[in-house]
């Protein structure tokens, strides 16, 4: 599970933001919100409000970039880390960059941070608290020479072979997470850390994620129940009673094995499969709805938008549900009414163990319901004078601006907790 998570010189964020699934003292909506593990009491949520070009998407990116930078290690010491710096400011552009992230992994927490540039990941360190806290590893790079030096603390027993052999692996600009996956090494706590990465950490999902492909991949290979995502559509209101799922050989179009090669950059072993092959799979999808007992399908291409984004979302519950996992989610709200919205957080809240979501937001509705929300699960994004993003909780704000009584909706509304759009009047002057 995250406990807390801080950024520093990246996109939007200048200095360090931290954003905390640490609940605070009140037990309001406890059982449903608050989960009690490790001596800590952990949210399941954090909805993150603010107005566009604010720095909401920023938070769920950078998180997904260090996700990215531990799974995905670039493959040549040439390549440059795909992310840009706080760039309003003279200064900033050549500074150094930070995110850390504590989490808790097999009932062990750890806490782990990378400090890096385009080029180059310049220090990265792991510790880990059983129950005390200890190093796990400490790596620096001389910049010059382009080396990457790990040292591992006194308590990890480690060959000097495989010491060496994992600094052979870990280029300048890899985490030595990223190179413990290219080396043939076992170490309990790397494997744990970047088996947490991969496996309760998943990735960013945009408004135009496909997920419902996702979800039907997940169904064909019986790592999802379709009858549990046909129920969770049922409680939805969709009326639907199967999902039918076909597949079809179809010939190569033209033109395809050149996309694949150059925009997909599919591995060359892939594209000679392709080839080969001559074919392409296709996989087919119809909701079946039931109405006055007669069975109708519909493709899913003539199905609604919403319908579609609440079939991902239906998978995603759960996968929510029955792992422990968390889904970074932008703009929760795309294509859902309120009231489904709604329903979706609270059957979140409701159901699962020990899965999170962190999500951004524009939808206040919920906000005007307190047996829906914790002040401590709401965040906001603020730009401040010199452009960059602020972070704070609603938890944040003393008794002076926000009470028990305090109609959260209308304060948000008015601008009293900041973190809304400054508009203009609505009279424009064009330029002849």
């Amino acid at each position: 599970m995250i406990i807390n998570f801080s950024i520093r010189n990246f996109g939007s964020v200048k200095d360090k933001q931290t954003l905390t699934f640490e609940a605070d003292k009140s037990d309001h909506l406890e059982n449903s919100y608050v989960i009690h593990t490790n001596g800590l009491r952990l949210l399941k949520i954090a909805l993150i409000y603010g107005a566009n070009a604010s720095g909401k998407t920023t938070i769920l990116k950078a998180l997904e970039f260090l996700r990215d930078i531990v799974l995905e290690p670039v493959t040549k010491k040439t390549d440059e880390l795909d992310f840009q710096p706080f760039l309003f400011d003279s200064e900033t552009p050549n500074q150094n960059s930070v995110i850390s992230i504590e989490f808790i992994a097999n009932d062990t927490k750890y806490f782990y941070e990378v400090e890096f540039f385009r080029k180059a990941v310049v220090n990265e360190t792991l510790n880990f608290y059983n129950p005390n806290k200890a190093n796990v590893y400490r790596r620096t790079t001389d910049i010059n020479n382009q080396f990457t030096e790990i040292k591992f603390g006194s308590k990890i027993k480690i060959d000097k072979t495989i010491e060496k052999n994992l600094e052979a692996n870990t280029l300048w600009n890899n985490t030595v997470l990223g190179g413990f996956l290219k080396t043939n090494v076992d170490v309990n706590e790397l494997k744990e850390a970047v088996e947490w990465f991969k496996n309760y950490l998943r990735p960013l999902i945009f408004t135009k994620t496909q997920l419902e492909g996702f979800v039907t991949s997940k169904i064909d290979k019986g790592e999802l129940s379709k009858l549990d995502v046909i129920n969770i559509l049922k409680k939805a209101d969709f009326h639907i009673s199967d999902i039918v799922i076909q597949e079809e050989e179809k010939e190569i179009p033209d033109g395809f094995i050149e996309f694949v090669k150059k925009q997909l950059k599919a591995p060359d072993n892939e594209v000679k499969k392709l080839e080969e092959k001559g074919k392409i799979t296709s996989v087919n999808i119809e909701f079946e709805h039931t109405v006055n007992q007669t069975k109708y399908t519909l493709p899913i291409e003539m199905e609604s938008q919403g319908t579609r984004r609440f079939y991902g979302f239906a998978g995603l519950l759960a996968l929510l549900i029955k792992n422990s996992t968390a889904f970074p989610i932008d703009e929760l709200e795309s294509s859902l009414h309120p009231d489904l919205y709604t329903h979706f957080i609270l059957s979140f809240l409701l159901n699962t163990d020990k899965s999170q979501i962190i999500a951004t937001t524009h939808n206040r509705e919920i906000l005007d319901n307190k047996d829906v929300f914790r002040n401590d699960a709401i965040w906001f994004t603020d730009k401040n004078e010199k452009c960059s993003t602020e972070l704070f909780s609603l938890a944040d704000f003393d008794s002076s601006i926000v009470r028990n009584t305090t109609n959260i909706y209308n304060a948000y509304k008015s601008g009293k907790l900041k973190a809304t759009p400054n508009l203009g009047d609505n009279f424009i002057d064009l330029s002849i």
